[in-house]
């Protein structure tokens, strides 16, 4: 088959690579324009180019794709059976979707119709889940909106956003590959989302990762995966930033009745803090210029007042 793959981040690579590895033909690789990132302001590429071009497969960066003729003409030139989107970043337009022969499809980071939108790993593990997964399903003008055609689970368990992003992209490759006969012979299935399950997963922000210590242990145990690696969890200790890498749930015969966010324990075994019912105990942080470390460590050079409110 003759494809187009749109995708941007690291989350659309394997999916690029497996299609690759198949001997698909893959004529165009879609993607964001090079973009300043980290510190340095430098001009990076996406991941999906690096391996693009790893690969020898042209690349192109449009600026927009909606009211763009000569990307449009770009495509119809190419004439693709399918046209494979992947985080792209951007709602596709009619005059796109209707270009190839079987369709646009997309891997979506959730089991649809839950978890619409651009954070549905996050949100997932913030709702208290105990599965999640990848979703395949034909583009619609809506966002995430269109037709499935096969989901893949997987166990949450405790893992972090950042391990549930990397799983999930492989789970998805392997799913994309398992369905493109299909696609191609016409036997794929289509099955109608339903609206009334339907639920939205925002953008999350560096402001999502601060901790509330109003919200129970169990709340700010999931906010802490959800937030790694980004934006990260945390709070102020005495004015000073206090990224919270690890942290969970602490069983306490006392009855603690201090303000949430009081640190009530200091130990080896971590920093006991209060919360609206019951103890968080924080195992592992990171405070500024210094890289992240188990409170046990932490406390041989460094010392943490008891009494404390943190935030």
């Amino acid at each position: 088959m003759n494809i187009v793959y749109m995708g941007t981040p690291d989350f659309a690579v394997p999916a690029l690579r497996r299609i690759h590895e198949e001997g698909h033909n893959i004529k165009l690789v879609v993607t964001q324009p090079d973009r300043p990132r980290d510190r340095g302001k430098k001009l990076r590429p996406t991941p999906v180019k690096v391996i693009a071009e790893e690969l020898g497969i042209p690349v192109c960066q449009p600026d927009r794709i909606k009211n763009n003729d000569e990307f449009l003409d770009k495509l119809k030139e190419i004439a693709p059976d399918l046209i494979v989107v992947v985080a792209y970043g951007k709602i596709l337009p009619k005059e796109i979707l209707d270009i190839p022969k079987y369709g646009c499809i997309n891997i979506h980071a959730s089991i649809l119709p839950k978890y619409r939108g651009p954070a549905p790993i996050q949100h997932a593990i913030l709702s208290g889940d105990s599965e999640t997964g990848v979703t395949l399903m034909y583009m619609a003008e809506g966002m995430d909106t269109g037709d499935m055609i096969d989901t893949r689970t997987t166990l949450i368990d405790k893992k972090t956003a950042g391990e549930l992003h990397d799983e999930l992209a492989i789970l998805g490759a392997e799913m994309l590959i398992d369905n493109l006969t299909d696609l191609k012979s016409g036997e794929a299935k289509r099955i109608k989302q339903d609206e009334s399950l339907a639920t939205y997963a925002p953008m999350i922000y560096k402001k999502d990762g601060l901790i509330d210590f109003n919200k129970s242990p169990v709340e700010i145990e999931r906010q802490i995966r959800a937030m790694t690696p980004w934006p990260g969890a945390y709070t102020f200790y005495k004015g000073e930033q206090m990224k919270v890498i690890s942290a969970h749930p602490h069983e306490s015969d006392e009855k603690e009745d201090k303000q949430p966010g009081t640190i009530s324990y200091v130990g080896p075994e971590g920093i006991g803090i209060v919360t609206k019912d019951g103890l968080l105990l924080v195992t592992e942080i990171q405070m500024p210029g210094k890289r992240a470390m188990k409170v046990s460590e932490f406390l041989k050079g460094n010392k943490i007042e008891i009494g404390t409110v943190l935030g």
